[in-house]
């Protein structure tokens, strides 16, 4: 089955919110609500219509649909992490305790408060339907976000991140537990919920502003720090491999790790004119690339495979033109798929 990532409209909205309720854990970005879904889609679609020309509080919903039109997948980017409110997260640190007289030089972890991250991109908010092509839709749009960056880089932020969620075990989060706890006294699903129907401010007003000295903390808290959940594993590796790397920063909830990559780092395309017509089997690259449509205001992503021929065109079959809403000899971006990092010409 071939699967097209778009740009979401407001139609889109009961897909997303049946998505966004069946999520477990909730994703604190992706509210269960229609009427801020609504919004958030209106935003979105206006968003890319726009010039726009640095980054803001623009907010870029994707889905992935199949060709009988389901959708069964969506993700975001927000181009400001912290552009309505600053975007909490624990920072690891070391510090020196040192005393000549006692002859005593200890180096000691521990987590600060920060909201450094406010300022940069980042994608959130994947979510599918359960579905048997739901793999290969969320590398879709994990691919299709980092082309819609490559499309516009003056929309979003020099550094780009993904939050992943933390270590559960059978149902217990026990970095929250360890920490969080002592501070709301509610469980962390009660907490989940709120950050994901409101403001999440409220985490870093009520969160001690003083560090938090890891030598204190139980081993399971600590063991917790850092490190992703069973159900993110597989993306952990994924974002890795396209070239994110692990910072400094965890999740102020449950402790999950956020990684990064410098916009300028993320493969830029290569943009090429557009041949209609059967793909040539001698054609010069026989990988698999993500074609991206270039028009502002209706962005479309899909992956096809033997695209180039020997003059150097993107050939498309008549129903991937369509999909992708481009017509002959029209400019398409295109980028490996699974070779993200790459940042060498394409092999045509």
């Amino acid at each position: 089955m071939s699967l097209i990532a778009r740009s979401a409209t407001p139609d889109d909205v009961e897909a997303i919110l049946a998505m966004a309720k069946a999520a477990r854990p909730a994703l604190t970005n992706l509210p269960a609500d229609r009427e801020r879904l609504s919004a958030r889609l209106a935003s979105s679609r206006k968003a890319l219509a726009d010039a726009i020309e640095r980054p803001g509080d623009e907010q870029y919903v994707l889905v992935a649909e199949t060709d009988a039109g389901e959708v069964i997948a969506t993700a975001t980017v927000k181009a400001l992490a912290g552009a309505r409110e600053a975007y909490y997260t624990y920072r690891r640190e070391t510090l020196i305790h040192a005393s000549q007289q006692l002859d005593v030089r200890r180096e000691v972890d521990i987590l600060s408060i920060s909201h450094e991250m406010s300022n940069a991109s980042l994608l959130c908010a994947l979510a599918t339907t359960d579905h048997a092509h739901a793999d290969h839709a969320r590398a879709l749009l994990r691919a299709a976000r980092l082309a819609l960056i490559a499309r516009f880089p003056e929309r979003f932020a020099p550094t780009v991140f993904v939050a992943l969620s933390g270590y559960r075990d059978a149902g217990r989060t026990p970095f929250w537990d360890g920490v969080g706890r002592h501070f709301f006294s509610r469980d962390f699903d009660d907490i989940h919920r709120a950050a994901s129907l409101g403001s999440r401010s409220f985490i870093g007003e009520v969160m001690p502003p003083f560090p938090l000295y890891l030598p204190l903390l139980d081993d399971q808290v600590r063991q917790a720090i850092g490190r992703v959940g069973d159900n993110h594993s597989n993306a952990f590796e994924v974002w890795q491999r396209q070239g994110f790397m692990l910072s400094r920063h965890v999740d102020l909830l449950d402790g999950g790790p956020l990684l990064k990559a410098s916009r300028n780092h993320l493969p830029p395309g290569q943009w090429l004119t557009v041949q209609i017509g059967e793909t040539a089997e001698d054609g010069v690259c026989t990988e698999a690339l993500l074609i991206a449509s270039q028009r502002t205001g209706d962005f479309r992503a899909r992956v096809v495979a033997k695209t180039i021929n020997e003059r150097g065109q993107c050939v498309l079959d008549a129903a991937s033109a369509r999909a992708l809403a481009v017509a002959a000899d029209e400019p398409v971006l295109a980028l490996p798929m699974g070779q993200a990092g790459n940042r060498e010409r394409l092999s045509c």
